[in-house]
């Protein structure tokens, strides 16, 4: 449950749902190809991230869709979960020490010590994958981060950027609104979103520029402090994930793939240039969130079909570089 402080819960243990098959695993030898759940029920990302599957048959892959603490079944504290302190232990550093567990037990459980292990995830999942690759890379050979938009979550760039992204999308393609729009937050599962955000994500929701089409939303930093404080007894740490998860300072990162689609409008938070020659960027013009994630489609743009294939080919060669790095350690 805490994997960090030993005092206050010991060694207490919950329930983390996971989704796995080996359909096409080449047993203890064929990669793992291990998708970090973001916040929601892991069946809404397994659902929509046929890519996965169609990558490990290529690559006869064994494939884990792993479930995020506080989501879907993965509840700690059962019905108590979302009660205060309980709600605390929902954190990214948390999450991910999970995943790393997770992985790391499964290898064992599945004499799996051979297979390298390739993370993905879209959106916040995506940048799960990117922090996995940063945090474990003993574990983790290599990250395909799908609309991750890791660098507007850590305050860098500007905080209207997605606003004005959207109305440049949809003004590009002529579409009229008949009244203004607004970010959906009142479901729980974003409640629970906005307290990671409260302390360690950005929380970027402030247009107030009249060239946006949305409404003036004045979600200040002292607006930002009063919301977490009153919502859920925490001050925000708005530098965090510039220390913990390096900021835009990646360069000396290896193996990770940031994939955005031009007709998104998070893409521009995200890394849109590539950092070195493992550091790779590739932008799909005609693509929207996560669209490289989904399963193929006849009418995908051709865009997404070439974006797959270098995913496809990048992965293949991280998977051979781990196995010889493998042997040779052995």
């Amino acid at each position: 449950v805490d994997h960090f402080n030993f005092n206050s819960l010991g060694n207490a243990t919950f329930n983390q749902r996971y989704l796995i098959t080996d359909r096409f695993w080449k047993k203890s030898f064929g990669p793992i190809f291990f998708y970090t759940g973001n916040e929601g029920d892991i069946w809404e990302f397994a659902l929509n991230s046929g890519f996965i599957l169609e990558l490990a048959a290529q690559q006869e892959a064994l494939v884990i869709f792993a479930e995020h603490r506080y989501y879907g079944r993965s509840l700690p504290f059962g019905n108590q979960s979302f009660s205060i302190p309980e709600v605390g232990l929902l954190t990214v550093e948390q999450a991910l020490a999970d995943y790393a567990l997770m992985i790391t037990e499964l290898k064992l459980q599945l004499a799996a010590a051979q297979s390298p292990v390739i993370v993905f995830g879209g959106s916040y999942g995506g940048m799960l994958s990117v922090y996995m690759r940063l945090k474990y890379p003993n574990i983790v050979a290599g990250a395909l981060a799908a609309s991750a938009p890791i660098l507007s979550t850590a305050g860098f760039g500007d905080p209207r950027q997605f606003f004005r992204d959207v109305t440049a999308v949809s003004l590009g393609e002529q579409i009229r609104l008949k009244r203004p729009l607004g970010v959906g937050c009142h479901d729980d599962r974003s409640r629970r979103f906005f307290l990671q955000a409260c302390t360690e994500i950005e929380m970027c929701y402030e247009s107030n520029n009249v060239t946006d089409m949305f409404p003036p939303m004045t979600f200040t930093q002292e607006a930002r402090q009063l919301y977490c404080s009153k919502r859920w007894g925490v001050q925000p740490r708005p530098g965090w994930l510039r220390i913990q998860f390096w900021g835009d300072d990646l360069s000396t990162a290896s193996n990770i793939i940031f994939s955005n689609g031009d007709l998104d409008p998070w893409a521009n938070g995200g890394v849109r240039n590539s950092l070195s020659p493992s550091l790779i960027a590739i932008n799909i013009s005609d693509g929207a969130h996560h669209l490289d994630l989904r399963g193929s489609n006849a009418a995908d743009p051709e865009s997404v079909v070439k974006a797959r294939k270098m995913e496809a080919e990048l992965i293949a060669a991280w998977v051979k570089m781990e196995r010889v790095r493998f042997r040779q350690s052995h």
